[in-house]
């Protein structure tokens, strides 16, 4: 068998270099290299596996429909992103020597990349009005809130309700039913199930840590008791609240197609991925703001325009276009991303020398390309 890879090995591609250890952990079973001798093929134009491949080791040939030829080596910078990308898929890949791959769920990627990107911002963002962050750092690395939408989770904490207590209160009781859950702010608290002499303790709580979600997940009493062990602060959320925290947000996408009359129309693109996503190709007269980032870089953009977000997936640019509305900027997501597009609309759309701005610090634009 075939031992699991270390991230650490993995942290120079593009774009798991800005997964956090909780993603690490969530992929570690997908983190085993597959072998692929000199000759085979690795996929074939037109897949549609859902898969990113990210090459470890060897050389793989690139052919596309027009014939074009492409030689990657492990280790060269064009060899730091995923193998054709796209899907369908726009090129055939062929082991030129005997090499080892990376085979990850494309969507769960772009799920993570878009989650962590998003996260970047709002504890920045919280950071600058002076607000304790360590502890929302340990709670968003909580497995709940892998599939949650960012956005959710900004409106999530404007309806917290802080209650400090004592060491021995009781937050929650076995047996009760379950109206709201809570997340320990600090201090230490403990999980016990059962009474009496069959009383036993499942658990010890630390700081970040959701309880009572159990309940409101599966609509019955509680199943355990929680107890704090020493003085500390619980955040108190509603039943209505967390459910409305697991909804997807709704936000205003656009086709290629309508895109195109909106840039004729005036709209800019904007590329909300990372900086090395954006100089391997971007759309022409685009402007760069990696998701992370666009809160504090919003501040440059034009009330007056329309713009068009886009990304891989179509994730990370949702969750733009959300984070703009906000702001009261008028702006839409390119549906399913540019993943999504046929080849020929894709070549049309990015390019790798073609002119654009990045969004530099100290409130200024620079041209690119």
């Amino acid at each position: 068998m075939r031992d699991p890879l270390n991230p650490e090995h993995l942290r120079s591609f593009t774009p798991l270099n800005v997964l956090s250890d909780q993603q690490w952990r969530e992929l570690r079973a997908q983190l085993v290299p597959q072998p692929v001798l000199a000759g085979q093929m690795l996929f074939r134009r037109g897949d549609q596996a859902g898969k990113s491949y990210f090459l470890l080791s060897g050389e793989v040939l690139l052919t596309a429909a027009d014939g074009a030829q492409e030689h990657l080596q492990a280790g060269m910078p064009a060899s730091l992103h995923p193998l054709s990308p796209a899907s369908p898929r726009q090129h055939d890949v062929q082991a030129l020597s005997d090499v080892s791959v990376l085979a990850l769920d494309a969507e769960v990627i772009a799920r993570m990349l878009a989650w962590s990107s998003a996260y970047q911002d709002l504890l920045l963002e919280m950071e600058q009005h002076g607000a304790d962050v360590e502890w929302l750092e340990i709670l968003l690395d909580n497995p709940l809130f892998t599939k949650v939408p960012p956005a959710n989770v900004r409106k999530m904490l404007d309806h917290l309700q802080r209650v400090p207590l004592p060491a021995g209160a009781t937050v929650l009781r076995e047996g009760e039913a379950g109206d709201c859950c809570y997340f320990l702010k600090s201090g230490r608290a403990e999980v016990i199930r059962g009474a009496d002499s069959q009383q036993q303790v499942l658990a010890e709580l630390e700081i970040g840590a959701c309880f009572g979600e159990d309940a409101l997940l599966s609509d019955r009493p509680r199943n355990a008791t929680v107890t704090l062990l020493e003085a500390g602060e619980v955040l108190k959320l509603d039943r209505q609240d967390f459910l409305s925290l697991l909804k997807s947000p709704v936000v205003a996408e656009v086709s290629f197609a309508e895109a195109a009359r909106q840039l004729n129309s005036g709209a800019q693109w904007l590329d909300v991925r990372l900086q090395e996503e954006y100089e391997r190709a971007h759309a022409l007269e685009s402007l760069h703001m990696p998701l992370h980032l666009l809160r504090l870089k919003a501040r440059l953009l034009d009330h007056e325009r329309t713009y068009l977000c886009y990304c891989d997936s179509g994730k990370r640019s949702a969750n733009a276009v959300f984070l703009l509305t906000q702001l009261g900027f008028k702006a839409y997501a390119l549906r399913d991303g540019i993943d999504a597009l046929s080849p020929v609309l894709r070549d049309g759309l990015l390019c790798e020398h073609g002119p654009g701005y990045l969004a530099r610090s100290g409130g200024r634009t620079e041209r690119s390309g």
